[in-house]
């Protein structure tokens, strides 16, 4: 008897839609080329959000928008009953003053697609061509979910307030996101891991309230400005001693302001923070923890402190299921040298992560690297001279096709 070497129906399918949508490739080029051009930031994206609308003109859609914001929602419906899953992209801008030197570079000044944004539109109109072709074929429906406002106005909640998650009549079982990387991972490399993927990312403002006075006489003042450097140091003590140190939390002083001159002992002095955690306890722990360090360290030298404390995007959480899948996918369809497995989260925050605290699903990380710079030094993500290459485009459609597949198969 011999050895069947025929390849699963899986890969089958997932290599027939990378063939057709590096035949989609142009296109996607010159709608990623058309977005980058007029970037937009936070949640209203009326010149992004019409030309989303254009791109998906044609294809049979059920397609809203956005009310509080310029969202556009297209749900595919497959010729045979079934569940339905979510495939996201986000959309809006960085506010950076473009010098990445490409032919299409920004026309709004300080405004550019520094993270890659315009690829994730692109390669999402991308996969909604690849499942359009295929309706007869899909039991379930498909939901996808352009998404402005990711740059920390929580354009994803928003979303989920709106009803995204159940825009095809049901709750999607499952959601998938791919975000591109300038840098760090090589082109055409798809990464992924389960649980923590991404940090928590959090804001800090303290105001310190002191009594001013002469520098030669500190003893008759209340300086706030020594009680500022100590709460600097003192908050680097206070993670390590007080939170496992296996599960960490990065604070961050981005900025300490007071005074006017050099011997002028101010009345106040401010500082501004950012607080990366990741995990659910460590982010529900650290405000009281920091808090409570401020305004105690303050009270132990007669001051007091007014302390703010914002949250961010929470925990981006991938499902270990769902990873599972996107690595058999990836590997599928591209070769499993093509997938790794990520050895740790990043440290940046993704506002996906509210999608992933209601249903289970995968964010992954896809190299796009272009191939003359070097991935360990080309400038990364949000950095003003960031670049990314096409080819990744048909890349990213194919996969979140192929997942979207792969999932409405499992019924």
């Amino acid at each position: 008897m011999t050895e069947s070497t025929s390849q699963p129906s899986s890969a089958v399918t997932s290599t027939a839609l990378l063939t057709e949508a590096q035949a989609l490739g142009p296109d996607l080029a010159a709608l990623r080329h058309d977005l980058h051009r007029i970037p937009e930031i936070g949640l209203d994206l009326p010149l992004t959000q019409a030309r989303v609308l254009d791109a998906l003109e044609g294809l049979d859609l059920e397609v809203t928008t956005g009310t509080a914001l310029s969202s556009v929602t297209a749900v595919l419906r497959g010729a045979h009953p079934g569940p339905a899953v979510l495939l996201r992209g986000d959309m809006d801008a960085l506010p950076v003053t473009e010098e990445s030197g490409e032919p299409f570079t920004s026309e709004h000044h300080g405004v550019m697609h520094a993270c890659g944004h315009d690829l994730h539109v692109a390669g999402l109109v991308g996969a909604a061509r690849l499942l359009a072709a295929r309706r007869d074929e899909i039991a379930g429906s498909v939901v996808f979910m352009f998404q402005p406002g990711e740059e920390g106005v929580h354009g994803a909640r928003s979303m989920i307030e709106e009803g995204v998650l159940d825009a095809a009549g049901e709750r999607v079982v499952a959601a998938y996101g791919v975000h591109v990387v300038s840098a760090m991972v090589p082109l055409g490399l798809v990464t992924g891991r389960p649980g923590t993927a991404m940090a928590a990312a959090d804001q800090m403002y303290v105001t310190i309230h002191g009594r001013g006075g002469h520098g030669s006489m500190p003893h008759l003042a209340a300086d706030p400005v020594t009680v500022a450097a100590e709460i600097v140091l003192a908050m680097q003590t206070a993670v390590t001693r007080q939170l496992d140190a296996h599960d960490p939390v990065v604070v961050s002083v981005g900025r300490i302001q007071a005074g006017t001159t050099d011997n002028v002992i101010p009345a106040t002095a401010e500082l501004a923070a950012t607080i990366r955690t990741f995990s659910h306890e460590h982010h529900t722990a650290v405000p009281g923890v920091l808090t409570r360090l401020v305004e105690h360290v303050a009270a132990a030298h007669g001051l007091t402190a007014e302390v703010e404390y914002v949250r961010g995007y929470p925990v981006t959480v991938n499902d270990a299921d769902e990873v599972d899948r996107a690595a058999r996918v990836a590997a599928a369809m591209l070769g499993p040298e093509h997938y790794e497995t990520a050895p740790r989260p990043v440290s940046g925050a993704e506002d996906f992560s509210y999608v992933l605290q209601e249903v289970p699903g995968a964010f992954l990380f896809l190299g796009a690297t272009p191939p003359d710079a070097d991935p360990a030094t080309a400038p990364y993500n949000h950095s003003a001279r960031a670049r990314y290459d096409d080819s990744a485009l048909p890349v990213a459609a194919a996969l979140l096709a192929s997942l979207a597949l792969d999932r409405l198969e499992q019924g």
